[in-house]
């Protein structure tokens, strides 16, 4: 059953991808990439799904991939900054897992260049997930039978209970998670109705105000790169009021990976898609209004005093980039079977 059901969900979404029809460049592509060494299976997505739910992979047994990157709405936690164990706040906002197989590289940072890189970072992080070391994740899933048997059927071999394969389960179980088939891609496809007049103008906006220099591609996340290349540009690139107002360059960035002084305050260019509903804005959450933030990127990126009315257009093709969201039910862990293993926690 679990095969059957997984392989249908793996077959819809791409559906949902091919319905999308690949007439322009600014469409999702049809297939989503995977590494050669972790080719996607329906059981690694099923075990991806529950390990992303489990809030056993952190140390007290609190927080799961979905505490900030909730796919059961927006794939964002729509904080400002996430809340990992015992209450702590990252410096950051947890960016949409939705779609975020087409990206380059992960992290606002790009500090991973994989999906498999990204999922090693959030369990082991002091403030997220606290677990001590590799080993100790790897020691609580061995501790969970039903785990055990899932990596192996996933896997195979006899220590297929591992970090790296944790990951890679996750990463398979990630890339399911696309979003096609908006009003704007049915609009490309043919179907004129599908934008509003007020979207189409603001299309325009867009368009003629070199927002798609950055923005481009069928992710709206710049253009297709070499995974791990990243694309990446410097936020704030004009001085403006907005600076101080936000503190939008009180975070370097990328220099904090590189400590190369011509990456201080560059970022990785986010995805457009569902921008409508991952509220509050930027790597630091500090906007809270989508209106607000064109505002912020006109003037920042552009040196635009944009008006009103090209705001709500904007923000009306912005919304257009809604995708269909896939199903996805809450998925039944396994059981905890040896307490004195899972539970003590902390």
């Amino acid at each position: 059953m679990k095969q059957t059901k997984y392989s249908l969900l793996l077959a819809s979404a791409a559906a949902a991808l091919l319905a999308s029809s690949i007439v322009s460049a600014d469409t999702l592509p049809s297939i989503v990439p995977a590494p050669a060494d972790n080719p996607t299976t329906p059981e690694k997505v099923e075990l991806g799904k529950q390990l992303f739910f489990d809030p056993r992979l952190s140390v007290d047994g609190t927080v799961s991939c979905n505490s900030c990157h909730n796919i059961m709405s927006s794939g964002t936690d729509n904080r400002p900054t996430s809340v990992g164990i015992d209450g702590q706040r990252g410096g950051r906002s947890a960016p949409t897992v939705w779609n975020a197989a087409f990206l380059s590289a992960q992290f606002w940072d790009g500090r991973a260049a994989t999906l498999e890189e990204q999922a090693k970072g959030p369990p082991l992080n002091p403030i997220e997930m606290g677990m001590p070391s590799e080993a100790a994740v790897v020691e609580r899933l061995n501790s969970i039978p039903g785990y055990v048997e899932q990596f192996k059927l996933a896997f195979g071999g006899k220590d297929a209970v591992s970090y790296d394969n944790m990951a890679k389960a996750i990463a398979s179980f990630e890339r399911t998670l696309i979003t096609a088939n908006s009003n704007y891609d049915r609009f490309l496809a043919g179907e004129k109705t599908a934008m509003s007049e007020q979207a189409q103008r603001g299309k325009k906006v867009f368009e003629q105000s070199g927002c798609n220099a950055c923005h481009s591609g069928g992710n709206f996340a710049g253009p297709e790169l070499p995974i791990g290349e990243g694309f990446y540009q410097k936020f704030p690139a004009i001085a403006s009021d907005y600076d101080h107002k936000y503190k939008l360059s009180e975070d370097k960035g990328r220099f904090e990976v590189t400590k190369d002084r011509a990456d201080m305050n560059k970022w990785r260019v986010p995805s457009l898609r569902n921008i409508a509903l991952t509220a509050p804005y930027f790597h630091n959450g500090s906007v809270e209004t989508l209106d607000e933030a064109v505002r912020v990127m006109a003037k920042t990126q552009l040196g635009l005093d944009i008006n009103d009315q090209d705001v709500d257009d904007v923000v009306a093709f912005l919304q257009s980039l809604n995708g269909e969201f896939p199903d996805i039910s809450m998925p039944r862990l396994p059981d905890t079977i040896n307490s004195s293993q899972v539970g003590g926690m902390k």
